[in-house]
């Protein structure tokens, strides 16, 4: 009796996964240490505020390591069906760390409108913020480039927080520059776009990522694709009933299929295999159950 569920290893997922993750956490580093320096010396709050979201950045970039660490591992007898299911939750603690940051960005942002702004000078902190553009944009590129290669939500959301860096980052620069020829208030407003930026990057990865922990069905695209692969497959008559559900980052697919009931078992048994194959083959799918019916079976 087999308790696990069989699981091979794919190497060359597992790379990925640890490829983007570097790229995380360095690229990440980098920014914090310059951004925290130059928003230091410069009062900018707008880049003091790109600094606390780079901050969070780093924290979630451990965070990620971890939790993928965790996702990627085989299935033993305490998780039999794997741990997949790890991964979203990495992706809702990395919107918590976002939205911890925004709210450090809105603060210090607001502390400053109070008091009626600051003139920075554009000088270092608008290069370090195209710097930081420029960079988070190459992260976006290639860790979203992972995520769709290895099906990762924890991926996408890093690189939509990546993403959501570059708008924040040209926010900030536009305020800076804002706060020197136009008005002191244009520093604390950009912080706070800063801030709205980033709380709306934390309500769509938190929607996305509860769908994946809470059972969300396939979309009607991705229903009907499971269908026609099922279909083609020699011997199957028809689909009459398929469910699908997220275990994780991926679909669970439960099918019922009709097959010519005059077939021996062992031919019905190829079918079924050759369908169940074919579903797990597809980078969407998990696990597939398949249920063979003769074509002229009624459910009751």
């Amino acid at each position: 009796m087999r308790l696990v569920r069989d699981d091979p290893q794919d190497t060359q997922k597992n790379r990925l996964y640890w490829r983007a993750i570097l790229v995380t956490i360095l690229g990440n580093v980098f920014l914090v240490t310059i951004k925290g320096f130059v928003a230091y010396t410069s009062g900018s709050v707008a880049l003091y505020a790109d600094a606390a979201n780079s901050a969070a950045d780093v924290v979630y970039s451990l965070m990620l390591m971890l939790g993928l660490w965790l996702a990627i591992q085989p299935p033993d007898l305490s998780h039999p069906q794997g741990h997949s299911r790890f991964e979203p939750l990495v992706g809702l603690v990395v919107a918590g760390a976002m939205a911890f940051a925004g709210y450090s960005a809105a603060s210090a942002s607001f502390a400053r409108f109070q008091i009626g702004g600051l003139a920075v000078e554009p000088g270092l902190p608008s290069i370090v913020l195209i710097i930081s553009a420029i960079i988070k944009a190459g992260m976006f590129f290639y860790i979203s480039r992972i995520a769709k290669q290895v099906s990762s939500p924890g991926l996408e959301v890093t690189a939509l927080d990546n993403f959501s860096d570059v708008l924040t980052s040209f926010a900030a620069f536009v305020g800076i520059i804002g706060s020197k020829y136009w008005n002191p208030l244009a520093d604390p407003i950009a912080g706070l776009l800063v801030a709205a930026w980033i709380f709306k990057a934390v309500i769509e990865a938190v929607l996305a990522n509860l769908g994946y922990l809470t059972g969300k069905a396939a979309d009607e695209n991705l229903r009907q694709k499971f269908v026609t692969a099922a279909e083609a497959v020699p011997g199957v008559i028809c689909v009459h009933r398929i469910v699908s559900e997220y275990a994780g980052p991926q679909l669970v697919v439960d099918m019922h299929i009709n097959v010519d009931g005059q077939l021996t078992l062992s031919e019905s048994h190829k079918i079924n295999d050759a369908v169940i194959d074919t579903l797990e083959a597809m980078p969407e799918v998990d696990r597939a159950y398949v249920h063979l019916e003769p074509h002229d079976w009624e459910d009751e």
